[in-house]
């Protein structure tokens, strides 16, 4: 593995621990398939990755693959996990105190640890007074089984109001947010109550510099080459992403790729790690290669020329 990208976890502003530039995604973790588990956890530590994400909704079998390999290594200090729950169920939103507790509690059992450095929301719903959700989370913050804890799929409209409930009342508010954020567009949203953070979002986030963990922050591998407006093999990539718009970025970081020796994945990820506020893209590889791929765009450097460029907003690089 190439270990000359800097991964270096930072000191972040309300997160405690400091966090890798880059998170990894858990969803193919698994009891199921411990050893390629295992071998992925051990390439992402290795390449000086800590942030590990993971959710209750992603199955027991992935949070308890997890547990188990920071036993077996004993390194659970050494890790920024980050738990998510509250997500919906057949019967619809459950953001609420006891939904929050009984996620949180069963997902600190089966990491076999008893806290979690980051808690956010899996969704939200806006039908819901943020006072009481606030409240509860700061119970659980003060119990100690969360350092810190956010919003997943929170406008950030929603936040502030989150926020500004914790200042009259003197408690603590959210401390990041982790939205969908990635260079190509969506054409709407991939699951029912997601959130892609738009212009106005990105606007608040650069004023507030608050952190930001997006998810699909390389587009579900559109922007690796394996997909054409011809391919139909994924209905999910092709309903989100296909678009002329999208393809017309794909060329341009095929483009800036070649000219920077490194892959169009690289520079849609790099594009992300650009954003002028905190961010910490989520990545999902399915194997140590895919894990291996995705590193250099650590090293690649974009100005804001090319960053303007790659998002359609100039005609040339120029």
């Amino acid at each position: 593995m190439n270990l000359t990208h800097t991964m270096t976890p930072k000191p972040v502003t309300g997160l405690g621990k400091p966090i890798s530039p880059l998170v990894l995604g858990s969803m193919v973790c698994s009891t199921d398939q411990l050893d390629d588990t295992f071998a992925l956890l051990e390439a992402w530590t290795t390449a000086g990755g800590n942030a590990i994400d993971t959710a209750k909704v992603y199955g027991p079998k992935s949070e308890r693959a997890i547990g188990e390999w920071m036993r077996t290594r004993n390194n659970r200090e050494q890790i920024f996990l980050i738990g998510k729950g509250a997500h919906h169920d057949a019967n619809g939103p459950r953001v609420h105190p006891a939904a929050i507790a009984e996620d949180l509690t069963q997902s600190l059992e089966h990491f076999q640890t008893d806290y979690v450095d980051l808690y956010l929301l899996h969704r939200d719903d806006p039908s819901v007074p943020v006072g009481p959700i606030v409240d509860a989370l700061n119970a659980h913050k003060a119990a100690g089984q969360v350092r810190a804890f956010g919003g997943s799929n929170w406008t950030t409209a929603r936040i502030q109001e989150a926020n500004d409930y914790a200042k009259a009342n003197g408690l603590t508010g959210f401390a990041a947010s982790s939205p969908h954020l990635s260079l190509a567009r969506t054409n709407g949203p991939m699951w029912t109550g997601c959130v892609t953070l738009d212009a106005e979002g990105k606007a608040w986030h650069q004023q507030q510099q608050f952190p930001l963990l997006p998810w699909s922050a390389q587009a579900g591998g559109f922007f690796t080459g394996r997909y054409s407006p011809d391919d139909h093999s994924n209905a999910d990539v092709e309903r989100i992403y296909y678009s002329a718009d999208n393809w017309e970025r794909l060329a341009r970081a095929r483009e800036m790729a070649q000219a920077k020796g490194v892959t169009s994945n690289n520079i849609a990820l790099a594009y992300v790690l650009h954003q002028p506020f905190p961010i910490f893209p989520l990545i999902g590889p399915r194997s140590v290669a895919e894990l291996t791929d995705s590193l250099p765009a650590l090293d690649v450097t974009l100005n804001a020329d090319e960053m303007r460029y790659l998002n359609l907003e100039t005609p040339n690089g120029a």
